[in-house]
């Protein structure tokens, strides 16, 4: 779905506290345009992408190249998946055709269209890889069913996978905000999360994308700017959905849900601070933890979304970490900042 909408977020689960000095360190990116793409690949190794056909690459943690994709001018890279330092996969999101997946195996000195999006009506929101070679796509709805496509070849082609349990309501879509309204864990369960029908879901898979079942959240939706517009997993049971209104940022309404069972059943889980959630991830390496962003500031949760912390205000649209010490924000304007360790 398409959306202007800028988030924020935060810090690792062995740390912070609000005394605590700056969590996050400006980094230059050589770029002013909105970035909403984040892959990291390790505590060197990072890429990011957003509008403009505009791509990013660390390969040292502390310095990064700007790039285009050539043969993608104008086109918007909501979302990027890096394998290693040299190979790399971009999404672009867009109606129809303006949804791509472009490749590179050369650190972006030369890019291939890989996939285009077939369906007129489509718009794709993220994509996400599993390993090398198992991977999907989530985009909104085509002739009534969410599209899921897959691949088992590291993405040199892909598959269309309809299934009844992807059957979309009236009005209802997906946010391509942060490239995290898709999840997958281990190689078989995965996760879709949507909005702006007249209700929030979420989408489950225990079978690699081959059938889907779903639940109901309590998140409130109803309107197109409102929903679930994330989701994360701790391992195969305990998850976490963050949204609501990007255009109402501190409106006072539930803004997360968890799940203890797979993602069957949902509780309300409210987010400190109270208001938009565009993001929300896990630590590698953290136990237990999560970290919550958007509009409205930024949180952190160490026991599994039960309770939250408020740790900053800075507005960016999306996070990832390699670890507990080290990782990265983008956001608006091409902003790009770097995770800031500090020790209790």
């Amino acid at each position: 779905m398409k959306l202007a909408v800028i988030a924020f977020a935060a810090l690792s689960s062995t740390m912070y506290s609000a005394s605590a000095a700056e969590a996050w360190i400006t980094q230059n990116s050589g770029t002013e345009v909105e970035l909403r793409g984040l892959s990291v690949v390790s505590n060197k190794v990072a890429w990011a992408s957003g509008a403009r056909a505009t791509i990013l690459r660390t390969i040292d943690g502390e310095h990064w190249q700007s790039m285009q994709v050539g043969g993608a001018d104008g086109l918007d890279f909501r979302d990027i998946h890096g394998f290693n330092a040299q190979h790399a996969i971009a999404m672009s999101a867009g109606p129809g055709a303006l949804s791509r997946l472009y490749e590179t195996s050369d650190g972006g000195a030369s890019w291939k269209l890989l996939k285009t999006n077939e369906a007129s009506t489509g718009f794709w929101d993220a994509i996400s890889f599993v390993d090398g070679k198992q991977g999907m796509i989530f985009g909104d709805a085509v002739d009534g069913q969410f599209q899921v496509l897959l691949t088992s070849d590291g993405g040199q082609n892909w598959q269309v996978r309809r299934h009844a349990g992807l059957a979309a309501l009236t009005n209802e879509g997906a946010f391509a905000a942060s490239g995290t309204c898709l999840a997958t864990y281990g190689n078989k369960q995965a996760w879709l999360v949507s909005g702006s029908a007249e209700r929030a879901r979420v989408f489950a898979s225990t079978d690699a994308g081959m059938s889907w079942s779903v639940a109901n959240l309590p998140i409130p939706a109803v309107v197109a700017s409102k929903g679930a517009f994330s989701v994360a997993f701790l391992d195969e049971k305990d998850g976490m959905v963050v949204g609501g209104d990007y255009k109402l940022p501190q409106l006072d309404s539930l803004n997360g849900a968890r799940t203890e069972d797979g993602g069957k059943t949902w509780l309300p889980a409210p987010v400190s601070p109270q208001g938009f959630m565009s993001v929300i991830t896990t630590v590698p390496g953290a136990a237990r933890t999560y970290v919550a962003a958007g509009l409205a500031g930024s949180g952190i949760s160490r026991d599994a979304g039960k309770t939250w912390q408020v740790l900053d205000k800075t507005p960016v649209n999306t996070v990832a970490f390699a670890n507990s010490q080290t990782g990265w924000a983008v956001g608006p304007k091409g902003l790009l900042m770097k995770f800031n360790y500090v020790s209790k």
